[in-house]
């Protein structure tokens, strides 16, 4: 039997300490290999370091001269409860995209905070991103304690702040865990300069968690590609939600043509099931869908509509243009859009309301709209299926803005 996994996003304002807490968690996990550590240990004396735990995931030069995080790295390391995959995603204001191409990808998140610095702009941005990515299970490390004497006092001041901004975007299910990540303390050991904590460490916080059980949802599969073989039409996709079997009725969305599964297809053989996270193809009865298309439950259907209302989170320098045509990205579906409406626009970092009734939306601001699709899409709310729920916009080839489908059009 297969062990239990969970995928995890770090973020935090850049210097926070996002990739030595990483470090620090595969070193106490026993998920640093040797060679590895050799690596590291090399890196930091030529740069005239300590042993620096975030060169581990700072893969790029560049990342190591500059001393930031670039790029989204994926990697693993486990506990005796489970495996996990655990993104480490950029900081800097600049690389807003790859954070969320990233925590996208995510169950649960580490946010940490300078205990010195405190909370600041790019933290705030970073919690509401968690938040509209429809992140519930949140650890809040607040890091770099030994720099302020382990003061009790300024932990709950941070974490103060923190709880206050997030109960007005999200309910979570929520730690907070002051620790020095460079030391280890309170990562995978309780500190005896914490004597006043007496919560979870940062590994039994995680431990606590649960994975996002997809396969108790309806059966979504978007489609990549169909392709023939052996007389046969492969409709080839990843199981986002659910399980299917052959004899199954499917609608095959958004023609909204109801059919059933012929066969279940897999490199070399025919499985009794596919599941959610699983890459596979089926067939079915009648003419194909096309790419772009979602197999969907016949029982349980998803929306199909050309008016989605959303929230979105942009990350243009170029504004918004009034009835300028974009690319609504969802899944494998994409389709000419145009906003038609904005609600209220609101700053990211602070949430304040900027204007009601908008007609702009301007870099890393926040907006409410209802956005109008050329051909009609399949969509569900991000808190029902997130997979469906989540959407970019893009101009031209580049991506300009992340959204989640906020309601359901009735």
């Amino acid at each position: 039997m297969a062990r239990e996994s969970l995928k995890i996003v770090i973020v935090g304002h850049v210097d926070h300490g996002k990739s030595t807490l990483i470090g620090r968690l595969f070193y106490d996990t026993g998920s640093l290999p040797p060679e590895k550590m050799r690596e590291i240990e090399r890196i930091s004396e030529e740069l005239g370091h300590e042993t620096e735990f975030a060169f581990m995931m700072d893969h790029l030069q560049e990342e190591r001269d500059q001393g930031i995080t670039i790029d989204t790295a994926q990697t693993f390391f486990k506990t005796p409860k489970r495996d996990y995959v655990i993104i480490d995603a950029p900081g800097h204001r600049q690389f807003l995209k790859n954070m969320i191409t990233g925590a996208s990808q995510a169950e649960a998140a580490l946010l940490v905070v300078d205990a010195a610095e405190g909370v600041r702009e790019q933290t705030r941005r970073h919690a509401y991103l968690l938040s509209l990515l429809g992140l519930k299970q949140l650890v809040i490390a607040v890091n770099k304690m030994d720099k302020v004497g382990f003061s009790q006092a300024r932990f709950e001041e941070v974490t103060g702040e923190l709880v206050s901004f997030l109960s007005g975007i999200a309910s979570h299910s929520m730690y907070l865990v002051p620790i020095s990540a460079r030391r280890g303390d309170n990562v995978a050991r309780r500190s005896d300069d914490l004597p006043w904590y007496a919560g979870p460490t940062i590994l039994e916080a995680l431990d606590r968690f649960e994975p996002v059980e997809a396969e108790l949802r309806p059966f979504r599969m978007p489609v990549q590609g169909v392709y023939p073989r052996a007389g046969k039409s492969i409709i080839v996709g990843r199981v986002e939600s659910g399980i299917v079997h052959a004899g199954d009725d499917v609608l095959l969305l958004p023609s909204r043509r109801r059919t059933t599964v012929a066969t279940l297809e897999q490199f070399l053989t025919e499985p009794e099931v596919l599941e959610t996270g699983e890459s596979g193809g089926l067939t079915v009865v009648g003419e194909p869908p096309s790419r772009g298309d979602v197999v969907a439950s016949a029982a349980e259907p998803p929306a199909v509509t050309t008016r989605v209302p959303a929230t979105v989170f942009w990350m243009s320098r170029q504004p918004l243009s009034p009835d300028e045509t974009l690319t609504f990205r969802c899944t494998t579906q994409e389709v000419p859009c145009r906003v038609t409406r904005i609600s209220r626009k609101m700053d990211s970092s602070s949430l304040d309301v900027l204007e009601e009734n908008a007609r702009t939306i301007a870099d890393t601001e926040v907006a409410e709209l209802t956005l109008e699709t050329e051909r009609p899409v399949v969509i569900e709310e991000h808190t029902t299926i997130p997979e469906l729920g989540r959407f970019v916009l893009e101009r031209g080839f580049d991506v300009i803005a992340g959204g989640i489908v906020t309601a359901l059009p009735r």
